[in-house]
């Protein structure tokens, strides 16, 4: 067997691991989508279908594959299961698969797919409430300084300086902007969301973040409030755009600030 095949194979075999992995804990990412902001208890009672009540069996409840045998349905009502528990699950398998590939069994793995997990579950969330729960973004906070002490990516002064930009900073730009313009900036929510994405990525990946969320912002939500019949003064949650943007730099975001600072600054 050609040597290349041989030593791909248990690189595939730990591909296809992540993913089911990551697709597992992305079943249970909406469980808590879905209950936290009603309050409810994330362990008990076991999945229930929100229509008719009946008990889900384990065997109609496997990732991605029983939604596809059901047919989008439940097997008791027959009501439609919602698109976005099969989206989530599928976007915690391939986030998990990206970084393995990235990191392999490095103590990073686990770290970046804990932050990019809360940003997938504050995302949904936001989508939903318009609000992003503190039970999520401030234990965030401190974890990403607690990992910053295992981490060679980042060191923990740096992401307390991310904390400080992120929440400290960006408060005071939205207080001001809030002073001075009489309607909220940044929400309460979007400047802790800030400052947990500065604990786990520093200064930089908070700038990032930024950056990348006002473009993502001016791409997809503009066409969207156009289309919605209620033009610009619509409004959308930012979280999501701001959790783009922090997965963006944990990918590209090292590459973007060597482009920048080679070609547009020749540095």
């Amino acid at each position: 067997m050609n040597e290349t095949i041989v030593a791909s194979i248990p690189l595939l075999g730990g591909e296809i691991v992540a993913f089911i992995t990551g697709c597992i804990l992305g079943s249970f990412y909406n469980v808590v989508i879905h209950r936290l902001p009603l309050g409810q208890s994330i362990v008990r009672p076991a999945s229930r279908c929100p229509g008719c009540g009946n008990g889900i069996a384990a065997y109609d409840n496997i990732p991605l594959v029983s939604y596809l045998i059901l047919g989008g349905k439940c097997r008791h009502c027959k009501s439609p299961i919602s698109l976005r528990y099969p989206l989530v699950e599928a976007l915690s398998g391939l986030l998990a698969l990206l970084l393995f590939r990235r990191y392999g069994l490095h103590p990073q793995l686990p770290i970046e797919f804990i932050f990019c997990s809360l940003l997938l579950i504050i995302t949904m969330i936001d989508f939903d409430t318009m609000e992003i729960p503190d039970v999520l973004s401030l234990p965030g906070i401190v974890l990403g300084l607690g990992f910053s002490f295992f981490t060679p990516r980042l060191s923990w002064w740096q992401s307390l300086v991310g904390i400080a930009i992120g929440g400290g900073i960006f408060y005071l730009i939205a207080e001001g902007f809030s002073r001075v313009r009489h309607k909220d900036g940044l929400g309460g929510g979007d400047i802790k969301l800030l400052a947990m994405i500065g604990a786990f990525l520093g200064w930089k990946g908070v700038a990032f973040t930024v950056l990348a969320s006002s473009v993502l912002g001016i791409i997809i939500a503009i066409p969207v409030m156009l289309r919605s019949g209620r033009g610009l003064g619509s409004y959308l949650p930012y979280g999501p755009f701001l959790a783009m943007g922090a997965v963006s730099y944990i990918f590209w975001g090292e590459l973007f600030y060597r482009w920048y600072f080679s070609t547009l600054l020749g540095m």
